[in-house]
């Protein structure tokens, strides 16, 4: 089935932004190889192909303009800057690129990876954990793996089980699973070299694709609203033994610290921290210069969310929402700044970093430059530490600016002190910027931000409910008048936004509007282009230097991840993993109204001539399933109704309308009605995503749901629904 379309009156941005809960269940999830990993090997399969030895070494990648044909790390160059030096497909002829291949991949929970192309081959990871290679000229498999990570782990997952690509090295590809594992394959065949856990196991998890420095795979990880410890660690690339970890916040102090920088951090926090988790997870960025010799990491909120939970007499609580550099060989510690001290607002700073060289004051500083969630964009001497500047790129509220003297910002007291009231604060949870990538383009000298402006809707609890899943310390709550969702939505004030972000200057040159969040990561290239994907299922190419758009190709489902570049035989190809998910996907059937669900999910690859064609995608209105009689009382559907918000709408969508991607409940079968108990309190489609709640809800409770769930369907029956 695709996406159903039912009319609602118009939802809020700020009720959408805390859709924040863990629900679990894979619509696309009829694969037979879903069992666990203990009981059910990792699947690789291998074509007829010449093998590849994928020989990237530092030398190449650091050297990368000399091969603009390759693309060798996950943001083409150790900077991260996104930016090919690629030309052949201009701003001039950029009208001509057709589809030069397409190919489907076997999962559909969307789509979030940046291929890496070398010598010929491209290898890129699909929704849990899979890796395919194919041939970069025509999209032939040359092998597949799938490492078979246990469907119900999606439970232990922020925002769907997505995977932001692969590391190459030395004929190896290196795969961070969804359950924890660090995984090498040989890069001719997909077969698995060594695999080691990197992670004490659920609820930790990892999304963000490995970086290689120094011979060293590096790997972070997530689950900080579960309630973990955050921390970095690097194996060895030929045998995956661990040379170094460095924890991101501090531990309990009764058991010694793991470094001076631990030991440090602590000073920071107060309370006992240490058994709430205290979260700062390096789920994504990283960065590195070699002439420095510092890698770069950005470092995850708390855990819980609400600092006067987790730190009640105050601190900045050390690294949370921060910058830090350390030494690629040991994991020392070298420097930190932190973008929002004492983070209250899931403010992380693991968004998109990326190195470059910025004429400031009629001086070129050695910059890091970010968008972090807070609203803020930042840029800091990438040597030192040191604050250069900072300034609102989206609407903030939460302070009123950045200090220039300290690097602070001035927070707005009345906005940040939330307990035992509720507060609307710009941005939401989602951030300003999200992970979606920026890319920097030397020539324009302009940053390409895939912006979000949203408002959220904050209430803090008092002490932190140890029965929810998510360590948050938050109520869910909705705006304190109804009046609000409608004005919120029709005074437009959430959207997208492509931002052309000036850093010398501190301003946007220019910026493109669009009427939903969830605008896809960016490439720019030397032709003077920009390109990137709109949830509405379309792959667009504007004028770097002017914004105006040139291109755009319909690709059949939301596109979400980076595009990327590469050359092969004298052409010049552009390609993108186009497959609709992520959290957007999940919470926001009511907000995005897409008219159709999300088609299959694909490698997209376009060339100047193009001619190959997409499948067409038919169309088919039916009506929904009749819903069963309603046998609930009014007291248990409104039950039933919080306990939705609680455990089920973040995969199954606010409202219990679904984004596309996950059945939507308003319209299960008779069949899947009588098997509602079994599903959510026994578990019985845990293979398939499903998790049993049976630790978490009470048989009344999950009667309860159902009941709110007959009631949506109910209210929503005779309205036309798209499959």
């Amino acid at each position: 089935m695709k996406l159903a379309h039912i009319s609602l009156r118009p939802l809020s941005a700020a009720v959408l932004s805390f859709a924040l809960v863990a629900c679990s269940g894979d619509k696309n999830a009829q694969e037979s190889n879903q069992t666990a990993k203990d009981d059910s090997p990792a699947k690789v399969t291998v074509e007829a192909a010449e093998p590849s030895t994928a020989n990237i070494t530092a030398e190449r990648i650091i050297a990368a303009d000399s091969e603009p044909g390759n693309w060798m790390s996950h943001g083409r160059t150790y900077g991260e800057q996104r930016y090919s030096p690629l030309n052949q497909v201009s701003k001039d002829n950029v009208k001509d690129l057709g589809l030069a291949w397409s190919f489907d991949v076997e999962h559909q929970q969307g789509l979030e990876a940046s291929p890496i192309v070398v010598d010929g081959v491209m290898y890129t990871s699909t929704a849990w954990s899979a890796v395919y290679a194919l041939d970069a000229k025509t999209g032939k498999q040359l092998w597949h793996y799938d490492p078979k990570v246990p469907k119900e782990y999606n439970r232990y997952l922020c925002c769907s089980p997505a995977n932001r690509g692969v590391a190459v090295w030395k004929g190896k590809v290196y795969i961070g699973t969804i359950d924890g594992h660090l995984t090498a394959l040989d890069a001719a065949t997909g077969k698995v070299a060594w695999n080691v856990k990197t992670v004490d196991g659920a609820p930790y998890s990892i999304t963000g694709a490995p970086r290689i420095v120094k011979d060293k795979v590096i790997i972070g990880n997530g689950g900080a609203e579960m309630g973990v410890r955050g921390y970095i660690t690097a194996y060895d690339t030929e045998t995956g033994e661990q040379q170094w970890r460095f924890y991101t916040v501090p531990g309990n102090p009764e058991k010694g610290f793991e470094s001076e920088a631990m030991e440090m951090a602590a000073k920071t926090w107060t309370g006992e921290w240490w058994k709430l988790g205290g979260g700062g997870t390096a789920w994504d960025s990283m960065a590195y210069d070699p002439e420095l010799n510092l890698l770069y990491v950005g470092v995850g909120n708390g855990s819980p969310w609400n600092r006067n939970i987790r730190s009640p007499e105050g601190g900045d609580n050390l690294f949370l929402s921060s910058i830090v550099a350390v030494r690629p060989e040991t994991g020392e510690y070298v420097w930190h700044y932190q973008t929002t001290p004492a983070d209250n607002f899931d403010y992380t700073a693991t968004q998109h970093m990326i190195l470059a060289d910025i004429q400031m004051d009629g001086v070129t500083r050695k910059v890091i430059m970010q968008a972090p969630k807070n609203g803020f964009f930042y840029m800091l001497d990438r040597t030192s530490g040191e604050f250069l500047s900072a300034k609102p790129y989206v609407q903030v509220t939460w302070a009123s600016h950045v200090d220039q003297e300290t690097g602070r910002p001035v927070e707005d007291k009345s906005v940040t002190e939330f307990t035992e009231r509720t507060q609307m604060v710009w941005p939401a949870p989602y951030g300003g910027h999200n992970w979606h990538p920026m890319a920097f383009n030397p020539n324009t000298g302009l940053v390409y931000i895939p912006a979000i402006e949203m408002p959220h809707f904050y209430n803090g609890r008092e002490k932190l409910d140890k029965e929810r899943i998510w360590n948050l310390g938050m109520n869910w709550v909705k705006p304190p008048a109804e009046d609000n969702e409608t004005i919120l939505m029709n005074k437009k004030l959430t959207s997208g936004k492509l931002i052309a972000w000036d850093p010398a200057k501190q301003k946007p040159a220019w910026e493109v509007v669009y009427p939903t969040p969830g605008v896809g990561g960016m490439l720019t290239t030397a032709g003077d282009l920009v390109f990137h994907g709109v949830p509405q299922g379309k792959l667009m190419a504007y004028s770097a230097s002017e914004g105006k758009q040139l291109w755009e190709a319909y690709t059949q489902t939301g596109v979400v991840a980076p595009p990327i570049t590469y050359e092969v035989d004298g052409e010049q190809y552009v390609a993108v993993m186009a497959g609709w998910g992520g959290m957007f996907s999940l919470t926001g059937g009511t907000v995005f109204g897409k008219d159709e669900g999300p088609g299959p999910n694909r490698v997209l690859v376009y060339k100047i001539g193009g001619t190959a064609t997409l499948p067409e995608q038919p169309k088919l209105v039916k009506q929904a399933p009749k819903p069963p009689a309603q046998t609930g009382t009014p007291e248990q559907i409104a039950n039933g109704g919080a306990l939705y918000d609680e455990f089920c709408q973040f995969c199954h969508g606010l409202h219990a309308v679904s984004g596309g991607v996950i059945p939507d409940l308003r319209h299960m079968t008779d069949a899947s009605h009588q098997s509602f108990m079994g599903i959510v309190y026994g578990g019985m489609l845990k293979d398939k995503g499903m998790a049993a709640f049976n630790d978490h809800l009470t048989v009344q409770e999950v009667q309860d749901i159902h009941h709110y769930l007959i009631q949506r369907a109910i209210d929503s029956y005779g309205d036309e629904r798209v499959f």
